[in-house]
């Protein structure tokens, strides 16, 4: 197997982590603990499922982790096809780490909250309620302001695969489709309250879901195809 057939795999297990992990912390623990509905219910679910929520903070370490290496990896794949976008797509990946880490504090901090310290016991159980329904509402926009660059690294990274010719020009489209699609969704539910009830708001983000999905088997079962990576003079003359 040859070096970029390689790069290839190997960035097809990184995706493949991050893809597992971040459906497991994002949906599956979530609609285990259900961190939805009446107030009054979320600390006892929470404290029921202190551990499956430990463990939505350690898959998410590892997703974030495993998705700080991918953008670099692709970059070697991809910066014949174009240095310059190729440099852009690592930009707009590499930047969610930091944010998602920080937002990773407020999960410590609902952690915290239901320990059971002792002076925490002290609070009455409707302002701890309150607090960790502070903290878990300020996790979710800290993902909401990251899904911004979750639509902008995609259409770099689309482009590439669009225009490498060792990759099917349909999940390139896909994924430019699916930044466009993470856009609309957070502008929407940012501008319009009641965006989430329209149907728009349920198959905005499929593309996205179908790119990825696509490249990161593609990357991992097929690799790349046996043929010549095309070279950008230009982008090959700067690293």
């Amino acid at each position: 197997m040859d070096t970029s057939k390689r790069t290839a795999r190997l960035a097809g297990i990184l995706y493949l982590i991050v893809v597992f992990c971040g459906t497991f912390y994002l949906q599956y623990i979530p609609s285990k603990i259900k961190l939805k509905g009446a107030p009054s219910a979320i600390l006892p679910r929470l404290v029921n499922g202190e551990l499956l929520f430990k463990v939505s903070i350690v898959f998410e370490i590892i997703c974030w982790l495993a998705f700080a290496m991918l953008p670099i990896i692709l970059y070697k794949l991809f910066k014949p096809v174009n240095g310059t976008v190729a440099r852009l797509m690592v930009v707009f990946a590499v930047v969610q780490v930091p944010i998602a880490f920080i937002n990773l504090l407020n999960k410590f901090a609902v952690l915290y909250l239901i320990s059971g310290s002792t002076y925490l016991k002290a609070l009455p159980t409707d302002h701890l309620t309150a607090q960790i329904l502070f903290f878990l509402n300020l996790y979710r926009q800290g993902n909401f302001i990251n899904q911004i660059f979750w639509g902008l690294w995609l259409f770099p990274f689309g482009y590439l695969v669009y225009k490498s010719g060792f990759m099917p020009k349909i999940l390139g489209l896909l994924l430019m489709a699916g930044c466009i699609g993470y856009l609309i969704d957070f502008f929407g539910s940012f501008l319009f309250p009641t965006y989430d009830k329209t149907i728009i708001s349920n198959y905005i983000t499929l593309p996205a879901s179908l790119g990825e999905i696509g490249i990161c088997l593609w990357l991992i079962i097929i690799g790349i195809k046996d043929k010549q990576i095309p070279l950008n003079t230009s982008s090959a003359a700067s690293i």
